[in-house]
């Protein structure tokens, strides 16, 4: 039985042996600390000792367990641990002492291995790449300007006036600089490129996949990055169109057009598969990424479009110039108001059968298990009764919390929010055309915006996971997590703005490849993620090597594809 269970022992996992030395049969239990108030869940029950049994445990959050013996007493023993990946623990439960003192006596019999061994290493190698990939440039550029280098291509050249000018560096071909916002690009296509790595599994580490319910991991800021970056695109996209005499007529119809095919794509390749086809009825998910990214855009841009354009002589100075890009823009603020009252009020005073109004739990074992089909409250329960079972049935919370209702991280209510988001967004972009070419008062706001959100949301989660007003939620695109994904945006929008566009001291590789062929690059990795050269039938699977491996070389793969589709000039565009 014990060599059965470690051979079986899978990635994040640890053996945990209990030995009974009680003349009385003892029941183990188990919750997960990143569990909101969940029920203790059994582990294993051992009879009469002296008897001993396996059991393989999580290592991905701190586990608390506590042992209880069948005589009905209260829990004798009860430790909180954070198990490491393919370690062995021994817990023996004895008499100590009085006769009715029972204590749990706690080893290690195999250490436990390094779990982030592999991300180290790549890691450094990533960095070793990025430094060499950096260095390559001024290395050919030192060796171009070289004496030898410059003889040699003088003595090739026939003309001694080519030679002059060839040689001298002062006459050159120089293409004109474009006025597009490099930091832009790369921002987009960092949060792509992170995208793709998550969707390809993120080495199979927890903190690269969606946090369980409440919480933050890595992957949880890559789509509301993308949403940021929509607004900001929008406000200087239209702006630039109006400045070439597009009419408001035909920035609807592209603004229409756009949408549209966004949201038919989204909802074709999402329902892809290879026994169904383009459409598999049979479990069609009617809301996604693309299918929010669509309907975001739309609203934004029709927000852009309703509103006149602005152009505010920079020498003028009246009470509200502080607060230009807000007062110029109001309408857009009662709107983006009031759309964030319909979302608090929905949630919050929507009554839900069966549930208590204003829930936002995960339901299933949180709360003490007294709300198990209360998963989202109001958002699940709008989504159930407009789509039915055409959502998504596997929500992150689903191995955690034992949920059994179907609930949709896209669903209806949080595409408000996704329209929220992206209108600081628009924000960023507003100051970019307000105080254009005047670096740090852009620098200044984006700073200030930032620390603004960032305080919004300290005060609706107290700072805290689980126990604030609003906690910062994913799922339900909570507006504690639009606060703190606005902040972050802000603040990363202003460092690659320093790097890139100000100071020149880099041009955005390799993200702003990616970033310049977006929905080539998400439709891609979306359709043939599953297929070879992007992935492969993994043959070790107890450790995160392979997997990280995996996930880095099908990310790799879209970012050279975007690099050669930027070489050939080819950009997909709808």
């Amino acid at each position: 039985m014990f060599f059965f269970i470690v051979r079986a022992l899978k990635m994040d996992q640890a053996l945990l042996t209990v030995n009974n030395d009680l003349k009385s049969g003892i029941k183990v239990s188990y919750i997960s600390d990143h569990c909101y108030k969940c029920l203790f869940q059994p582990l294993l029950i051992l009879s009469d000792g002296p008897s001993n049994a396996s059991v393989p445990l999580s290592t991905r959050f701190t586990l608390t367990l506590s042992v209880e013996t069948d005589t009905g007493d209260s829990a004798p023993c009860r430790w909180s641990q954070l198990y490491g990946q393919s370690g062995h623990y021994s817990v023996r439960v004895q008499l100590s002492g009085y006769p009715d003192n029972i204590t749990c006596v706690r080893t290690i019999d195999k250490e436990p291995i390094n779990s982030y061994l592999p991300l180290l290493a790549a890691a450094v190698l990533l960095l070793l790449l990025a430094v060499l990939f950096v260095s390559t440039p001024y290395l050919y550029r030192w060796l171009k300007r070289s004496k030898f280098n410059n003889f040699l291509s003088c003595r090739r050249t026939e003309s001694s006036l080519d030679c002059d000018a060839s040689c001298s560096g002062d006459v050159e071909q120089t293409k004109p600089v474009s006025s597009r916002l490099r930091s832009l690009d790369t921002f987009r296509g960092l949060s792509l490129i992170v995208m793709v790595f998550v969707n390809y599994g993120g080495g199979r580490y927890w903190f690269f996949q969606h946090a369980p319910w409440n919480g933050l991991t890595v992957a949880d800021f890559v789509m509301p990055w993308f949403v940021f970056i929509m607004g900001t695109s929008v406000v200087l996209a239209f702006s630039s169109l109006r400045r070439k005499g597009t009419s408001s007529l035909q920035l609807l119809r592209k603004l229409t057009w756009r949408s549209a095919v966004l949201i038919l794509i989204g909802f074709c390749f999402i329902n892809y598969s290879p026994r169904d086809g383009l459409l598999s009825w049979s479990w069609a998910r009617v809301p996604g990424v693309l299918q929010r990214l669509g309907f975001t855009y739309f609203i934004l841009g029709l927000m852009q479009i309703l509103s006149p354009g602005r152009n505010v002589p920079q020498e003028e100075h009246r009470w509200w110039t502080p607060l230009q890009d807000v007062v110029l823009y109001w309408p857009q603020w009662v709107f983006i108001i009031l759309l964030e009252a319909v979302w608090l009020c929905v949630t919050f005073l929507l009554p839900v059968p069966g549930c208590p109004t204003g829930y936002v739990g995960a339901g299933g074992l949180g709360d003490g298990g007294l709300y198990p089909n209360c998963t989202g409250g109001a958002a699940g329960y709008i989504d159930r009764w407009l789509l039915g079972d055409n959502i998504y049935r596997h929500p992150t919370c689903k191995e955690l919390y034992r949920t059994t209702q179907p609930f949709d991280p896209e669903g209806v209510l949080g595409t408000i929010n996704s329209v929220v988001m992206g209108f600081t967004g628009m924000q960023a972009g507003k100051i970019l055309l307000l105080y254009r070419k005047r670096n740090s008062c852009i620098l200044k706001r984006f700073l200030i915006w930032a620390t603004l959100l960032g305080a919004v949301t300290a005060a609706l989660t107290k700072c805290t996971r689980d126990g604030g007003f609003i906690p910062v939620n994913k799922n339900l695109w909570s507006l504690s997590y639009v606060t703190c994904m606005g902040s972050t945006s802000f603040l990363l929008l202003a460092l690659m703005y320093v790097l890139i566009d100000i100071q020149g001291w880099w041009a955005g590789q390799p993200f702003i490849y990616p970033g310049m062929n977006s929905i080539f690059v998400y439709v891609g990795h979306s359709l043939l993620g599953a297929y070879f050269p992007f992935s492969w039938e993994m043959r070790f699977t107890g450790e995160h090597w392979e997997a990280l491996f995996q996930s880095l070389w099908g990310t790799s793969l879209w970012v050279c594809i975007a690099y050669l589709l930027y070489r050939k000039s080819f950009f997909l565009k709808i």
